[in-house]
This record gives structure tokens, C-alpha cells and sequence, in this order.
């Protein structure tokens, strides 16, 4: 099956943003690299920004299939749910070469000049924390936590040092700070 013409360029732009950033992105490059004319990517979308977001819509579906996968898995205890998330994030961070996290580049590169771009990539990872505060709460009633833990606090949390651990990783190109910061975290939310 061939992908759409809008969907090879949402394909490419994620690799791309994800290597070049978002002002390193040239559209010309993008087209040549999806094999596109010009003017497709005008019939798609407004502009870069235009674009760059509908890139973000695009990896938050591979974000939510993801927790999907992980978070669902009732046969698993919620904690070792949540910790699959993340393993399967490494391993998508390993095959892209350790390039990170898109929202997090992105919102490093731009939060501080494009409001649109810093509330966008704010409101995806308050969809991702509440699905992993949902889980945690779920430990929590289970007794894998304590009772006086905060799962929305503790997924924040883990979000927070999952980003800082990924960014690590990228300047080293290397899961080590991933690996470091699973081991600690959930080492320290079994005994919170």
C-alpha cells in the first residue's frame, strides 16, 4: 500500500525534526527527501508551522498507541505497565540513533519564541502525564505505592526525568541516562 502524499511528508518531517530541528528544516530539503514536488506540500499544509504541528499530531498517534499497548496491558502490574512505556520509548530512541524525544526538542528549540508551538507541546505532555497518572493511581489502590503517594505528582515526575535522561542520551548516543533514570525511578516508586 503507498502512503498518501501528505503522509510521506508527515513521515519524513518526523525524522527530520527530529535530526535538523525545526529552524534547521529546510522545505526543500524535505521535499527532496520525500521525493515530492513543491507545490504538494502547499496543497497540504498553510505553511512550516502549519506542518510542524500536524507532525506533532502525527507523533502524539504513535505516542498514544503506545500507552495503548503498554498502559492496557491489564495482565501486568500497573507499575511494570508504566515501565514498558518508557523501555519501548528507549527502544524507538535507539533505532532513531538516540535523537531523543520530538517534543522535547521541539519545545526547547522553540517554547521560548512561538507560543502556538509551547502550549501545543505543554497540552501533549498533560495528555501523556494523565495516562500515566491513571496507572499510578491504579498502583497506588493496588498497594504497589504507598497511600500517600500523589500519582499525578509522580508522573510529572517521571515525565520530567524521562525528558532530562533523553536529552542526555542524545548528546551521548547512548541509552545509559535512560537506563539510569528506569532504574532509579522506579526503584524509588516502590518504596514511596
Amino acid at each position: 500500500m503507498t502512503h498518501s502524499t501528505k503522509q510521506r511528508l508527515l513521515n519524513s518531517g518526523l525524522s527530520m525534526l527530529l535530526e535538523h530541528g525545526y529552524n534547521d528544516l529546510g522545505i526543500q530539503t524535505l521535499l527532496a527527501a520525500a521525493g515530492i514536488p513543491k507545490g504538494s506540500f502547499y496543497h497540504h499544509f498553510r505553511n512550516k508551522e502549519d506542518f510542524a504541528l500536524q507532525v506533532i499530531d502525527e507523533y502524539m498517534r504513535e505516542v498514544h498507541a503506545g500507552l495503548d499497548a503498554c498502559l492496557g496491558s491489564k495482565e501486568q502490574p500497573p507499575l511494570d505497565r508504566v515501565r514498558c512505556f518508557f523501555e519501548a520509548s528507549r527502544r524507538k530512541y535507539q533505532k532513531d540513533g538516540y535523537m531523543g524525544c520530538l517534543l522535547g526538542g521541539l519545545g526547547q528549540e522553540l517554547s521560548g519564541v512561538s507560543e502556538v508551538f509551547r502550549n501545543r507541546i505543554e497540552a501533549c505532555f498533560t495528555e501523556i502525564a494523565g495516562r500515566l497518572t491513571d496507572c499510578l493511581e491504579e498502583a497506588r489502590r493496588r498497594g504497589d505505592i504507598s497511600p500517600d503517594a500523589d500519582p499525578e505528582h509522580m508522573a510529572g515526575l517521571l515525565l520530567d526525568c524521562w525528558e532530562g535522561a533523553a536529552l542526555r542520551s542524545r548528546l551521548r548516543r547512548d541509552p545509559a541516562p535512560l537506563n539510569a533514570m528506569l532504574d532509579f525511578y522506579f526503584r524509588s516508586a516502590a518504596v514511596c
